[in-house]
């Protein structure tokens, strides 16, 4: 068996990839996945179309690198976490389209919660404010909104999961999570990792209908057809942690960020859960094994690649998401323009659904290059303001920031960064961390890889930005973004 392979289901797409030992890619195959959009705010997936073309990349890749099941040792399975499915056991079928993290249907629930058991009441239990963002309330928007839900619930026959466990149920028909994905349903309990029965109580989910949670490092069951029939799958992350472990960040003070659809930084925390002060989220970083589980600070920043894209999609100024650094490059400056792109309120550090896109700073001299750039640098100044708020909360001061997501290979975006946050800038020489470190899980578990200094060994920086503008001209820029930001509250 000489390589590990990994699931990524991700927001827009589907990948498979095969690794070997050194952490290289030996094969991929990637296919993109329906948006679909039934009103303002609303996001939602198709988990039917989304488990067909998992097993359509799977059967692509071994195909392009002429292999079989044999030639693997384990799958590993990593997924964009809250985004919310409900089954029926008995058919297979999704009750309803899955409801994906981004989506805000869930407001006046949210609003509702606050008033009545108390600003975040349960954010010392999960380590999570109430939010749109969390499956909790999706599951709960599904048992009230879809006819016949709550019924089966309560009678055994409906099944809940993220990605990660739809696809798992699918494949192997065991029903199962991880400790990361159960972090971000806002039902677990940080300090007994399982189910919060108060929380389940006062949403009204049956705990049937829930997962079983699962270190993250182990055995999840034996696909039952196809490719890998036969194949065990012996891992499970959150992309997000995924990455972490992908870009190795073992020891407590160790950092990353990824530059995707969205922005997200996890700082590893060690086995102490460390509640935040500063608007971040406590999350479960990884549990390998039956070694206590690692605790992470994360910030969320919900549009970052996306912003890209709705300039290639709905505004038509560029024509490839590739476009805008060359464009963001035609000016020496953004010409004091701001983009904060709250289209579904702001994430980390604020938690303001009130929240609504704005671009700031514009005068007759403004072009569409100073968009362009503006729209960069909006990611830039997202990190910044979470890394500020995790070394608040966390007291430790960042040597470097290790990156990966495909916005890094945008030159111009990655030295903005650094000059941003006043620390080198890292990429590693394999860039795919997030399906990484879920081959990583599967692999540890499997014998593959023997502990962690084998992975550490593994990663190698392949390219490296050092902070290079005056400390007084990134305060005077990051102060205005602040100031835009402001102008941003208060729009719904």
């Amino acid at each position: 068996m000489r390589y590990i392979a990994a699931i990524d289901q991700g927001t827009t797409s589907s990948r498979f990839m095969v690794f070997d030992m050194q952490g290289n890619v030996v094969a991929v195959a990637q296919q993109e996945h329906q948006q679909i959009f039934p009103q303002p705010g609303w996001v939602e997936h198709d988990a039917l179309e989304i488990a067909a073309k998992v097993k359509l990349v799977t059967a692509e890749a071994l195909i392009k690198a002429g292999l079989v099941a044999a030639d693997i040792a384990a799958v590993g399975v990593t997924n964009q976490r809250e985004t919310t499915v409900v089954w029926d056991r008995r058919t297979g079928r999704p009750y309803y389209n899955a409801i994906v993290w981004q989506d805000t249907r869930t407001e006046a629930l949210v609003k509702q919660l606050n008033e009545q058991l108390g600003s975040n009441a349960w954010q010392a239990t999960t380590g999570l404010p109430f939010a749109t963002y969390f499956s909790s309330l999706k599951l709960k928007w599904l048992l009230d909104h879809v006819p016949g839900l709550q019924a089966d619930a309560e009678a055994g026959h409906a099944l809940f999961g993220n990605m990660d466990t739809w696809l798992l149920w699918k494949e192997t028909g065991e029903h199962k999570t991880d400790v990361t994905n159960a972090s971000r349903t806002q039902l677990m309990n940080l300090a007994t990792l399982d189910w919060d029965d108060d929380i389940l109580k006062i949403l009204g989910i049956p705990r049937h209908m829930l997962p079983a949670i699962c270190p993250s490092s182990g055995y999840f069951g034996t696909i039952q057809e196809g490719s890998f029939k036969g194949m065990n799958v012996m891992g499970m992350l959150g992309d997000q942690q995924a990455a972490l472990v992908g870009q190795t960040c073992f020891a407590p003070g160790q950092a990353k960020n990824t530059y995707g659809t969205g922005c997200f930084m996890l700082m590893n925390t060690g086995t102490q859960a460390v509640p935040s002060q500063h608007g971040l989220l406590t999350t479960v970083a990884y549990r390998l094994g039956n070694q206590p589980a690692h605790y992470a600070l994360e910030g969320s920043i919900a549009y970052a690649g996306s912003l890209v894209q709705w300039c290639r999609d709905n505004l038509g100024i560029i024509s490839s998401s590739a476009d805008i650094e060359a464009l963001a490059a035609s000016v020496p400056d953004n010409g004091d323009v701001y983009f904060v792109p709250a289209f579904s309120g702001l994430y980390a550090p604020y938690w303001r659904s009130d929240a609504r896109g704005i671009v700031a700073g514009l005068t007759g001299f403004a072009q569409k290059g100073h968009l362009a750039r503006a729209v960069l640098e909006a990611t830039a100044y997202q990190t910044l303001d979470v890394l500020k708020a995790m070394e608040a909360d966390s007291g430790i001061q960042l040597d470097a920031l290790n990156v990966d997501g495909g916005m890094t290979f945008n030159n111009l975006l990655m030295q903005f960064q650094a000059d941003m946050v006043q620390v080198p800038v890292q990429v590693p020489r394999v860039n795919e961390t997030t399906c990484l470190g879920a081959a990583y899980a599967a692999g540890l578990a499997a014998g593959y890889w023997g502990s962690l200094a084998d992975l550490r060994a593994n990663h190698q920086i392949a390219k490296r930005w050092q902070p290079a503008m005056p400390l007084a001209n990134r305060n005077a820029l990051y102060a205005r973004w602040q100031q835009a930001v402001e102008k941003s509250f208060g729009w719904v």
